[in-house]
């Protein structure tokens, strides 16, 4: 089975392939639901955001994550430190997932496909690209925030132009392509690639 991994920067789309990938009968792991996940259950996490975030952290029992957001985006320390702790508890979730699939091949969806190292697992990576301006208008749609805000959160992931170099497989979500071609396309491709 081949382990492919899909990213992109924030605003990209990266979600809604996934989600065509998963009507193809191809499952999908979301790092993003999983990190939440993981730092709303798992009780060394909790310990940990706690220790270096304070009692704020949780409320109810849950990551407080207005707070959290508030401490890390314009924060790269902080940020650098959130990381360290959910990164490696994701990457392992993630891991024990994929292991798990019985498909040709399985998707792990994550924008820190990269900085996060995740790559060294992967056979593939495939990216999703969308222009700036696009990306930015749909997170400011999307989440409701304001535009230096979206800025800051934008800014803190790697460069578009380098994470795409950095992919095997590049779909073009930009309003001028249609996306579904392009997906049908690298699913056959992958199939193929997978021997199934």
């Amino acid at each position: 089975m081949l382990r492919i991994g899909l990213t992109g920067g924030m605003g990209s789309g990266k979600s809604t392939v996934a989600k065509i990938f998963e009507v193809l009968g191809i499952p999908v792991y979301y790092s993003d639901q999983a990190a939440k996940r993981l730092m709303d259950k798992d009780p060394a996490l909790i310990e940990a955001i706690s220790k270096h975030f304070g009692d704020d952290a949780y409320t109810g029992g849950n990551l407080n994550r207005s707070y959290i957001a508030s401490q890390v985006f314009n924060n790269e320390e902080k940020l650098r430190l959130l990381n360290s702790l959910v990164h490696p508890l994701t990457i392992l979730d993630g891991n024990k997932w994929m292991q798990q699939q019985v498909t040709a091949y399985a998707i792990k969806e994550a924008a820190l496909i990269f900085e996060s190292g995740v790559e060294k697992w992967l056979d593939y990576v495939i990216g999703v690209s969308s222009p700036f301006p696009l990306r930015l208008s749909r997170i400011l749609k999307r989440d409701g925030i304001s535009e230096s805000e979206a800025l800051g959160r934008m800014k803190s992931q790697m460069d578009e132009d380098i994470k795409m170099d950095r992919c095997d497989f590049i779909i073009q979500n930009d309003e001028h392509r249609a996306v579904l071609p392009q997906v049908l396309e690298l699913h056959g491709k992958l199939l193929e690639l997978s021997g199934k």
